[in-house]
């Protein structure tokens, strides 16, 4: 993962460094600079020791295929212009993108092709060379293309200055804290949360597992040390890692060789660097930033499951209609609303049993030889019983009591993994109005927890041995043998 200043992050200290230093004095720019990463990195410190990482459990797997898919859309659109050697003014992906068409007139032939012909090698060499340096040979190449063709008095825009020397030592202003305190934990959100998306989005199948709370006290160890030279707050960068994952990158030792490079430069390279064409850039962030957007997977999403391939779409757009923080967030909230939505309307399955066989299923269409007792009705509640869903639980018992009028209804509970207090009312005035009309209700499969809260009320009491089975086969074998012997099934 290659951590630095990304777009956003960029976007939001500079909004906080206008409030903060409106009238732009450089010094105070740079001591405010310092503060604002220190405090981003003492907060993703302390997030870390608190262990809030499991925050990024929240960023499903169709969630973040929508927001790579997104932010490679604002990549690629927000280097457009550098393409054609146009100039807008950005408010927005969808303003951005009716921008540029309307550009489209203004653009520069010679700085098109510069992009053209950096395109061509980087496509070239990828599919020749798989494994060759081929953004290495591209920037080398259109700085030679600078240099011995004078592209800038041609028209074609290029890096410019870039300072030489070592950044000087810089410490915060406490008295800085207070005003910037808001827009830092901002910054700390977004760097944890691009940081946690990028590193997962680029995560292969033989890497190990993103472990949130280290990358929380990795970003932000690396924002505290930067605090003292200076640097902007840091985190995870998308089209970064895009490039050094496609240069063959593996391991921190790429970031190594990174900061090497980077030392390099503000000792000697600048001033080559500094005639690299716009075009030829953004050409390279390009090619290795569309990679994020595959429709492939979202098509995979939709053929399995209707909902999340939703979340997939709301993160996307979500993203280029609200940028990257405002975007996830509204992803993770409609996964958390479509879980909730879930959780408030549980299945409750209607158990038969194949013919001819030991297995227990739930009825349907397919298996409709599957065969039932009479005068026993099976029915199986899935997930988690609480206070959410304890009346729509108990609303389909009811449904299908009154439709198959049993003698005994047999909870299958085996698919519980908890029952909360509300639920276990529920479950206790049930049984209590089951009696009363006549049906008697028998509880099967529970697993240690539920078992230990319904004997902490005295259900098991009330229910005795004879209606408490370790399982729905137990009780089925005591139905059918009470009913053989002729004694009261019911």
């Amino acid at each position: 993962l290659s951590v630095s200043s990304t777009t956003t992050l960029a976007i939001l200290t500079g909004t906080q460094l206008g409030l903060t230093v409106p009238d732009g004095d450089p010094a105070r720019l740079v001591t405010a600079v310092a503060t604002l990463t220190a405090l981003v990195g003492v907060m993703l410190t302390l997030a870390a020791l608190l262990r809030l990482g499991f925050v990024a459990n929240f960023i499903s797997t169709p969630v973040l295929t929508g927001f790579k898919a997104g932010i490679g859309l604002v990549i690629v659109l927000d280097q457009v212009p550098k393409l054609l050697g146009i100039h807008i003014t950005k408010h927005g992906f969808f303003f951005d993108a009716v921008s540029v068409v309307n550009h489209l007139p203004e653009t520069s032939t010679i700085t098109l092709m510069v992009a053209l012909a950096t395109f061509a090698v980087l496509i070239a060499m990828e599919r020749l060379w798989p494994r060759s340096p081929a953004p290495l040979v591209a920037v080398a190449g259109g700085i030679a293309a600078a240099w011995f063709l004078g592209l800038e008095k041609m028209g074609v825009s290029i890096v410019g200055l870039i300072p030489q020397g070592f950044p000087s030592l810089t410490l915060p202003d406490p008295a800085l804290v207070e005003r910037l305190l808001p827009g830092a934990l901002g910054i700390a959100l977004m760097s944890f949360t691009e940081s946690i998306a990028a590193g997962r989005a680029f995560a292969r199948a033989e890497d190990p597992p993103v472990n949130a709370n280290r990358e929380l006290l990795a970003t932000g160890a690396a924002n505290l040390g930067g605090a003292l030279f200076g640097i902007m707050p840091a985190g995870g960068g998308t089209s970064q890692t895009a490039v050094v994952r496609a240069a063959g990158g593996q391991s921190q030792l790429a970031s190594l060789v990174t900061a090497g490079a980077a030392l390099a430069t503000m000792l000697f390279l600048a001033p080559i660097l500094g005639l690299m064409p716009n075009a030829t850039l953004a050409a390279v962030v390009i090619v290795y930033s569309v990679g994020l957007i595959k429709p492939s997977e979202f098509r995979a999403i939709r053929s399995v499951r209707t909902m999340e391939f939703r979340w997939a779409l709301v993160a996307c757009i979500g993203v280029l209609l609200l940028g990257t923080l405002k975007g996830i967030v509204v992803a993770i909230i409609v996964s958390m609303i479509g879980l909730a939505s879930q959780s408030a309307y549980p299945r409750v399955y209607v158990i038969g049993r194949k013919r001819g066989e030991d297995v227990l299923r739930p009825l349907s269409p397919e298996h409709g030889d599957d065969e039932t007792f009479e005068g026993l009705l099976i029915l199986r509640p899935e997930g988690r019983l609480f206070f959410v869903n304890a009346q729509e639980v108990g609303r389909q018992i009811q449904t299908l009591v009154a439709k198959y009028q049993p003698r005994v209804l047999l909870l299958d509970m085996s698919r519980v993994s908890d029952i909360e207090y509300s639920a276990l009312q529920m479950l206790i005035e049930g049984e209590r109005r089951m009696t009363e009309s006549g049906v008697e209700v028998w509880l099967a499969g529970l697993n240690p927890g539920v078992l230990a809260t319904v004997r902490t009320t005295g259900l098991d009491k009330r229910l005795g041995r004879e209606r408490m089975l370790f399982n729905a086969r137990a009780a089925i074998e005591r139905y059918q043998a009470r009913k053989a012997t002729g004694g009261n099934a019911a």
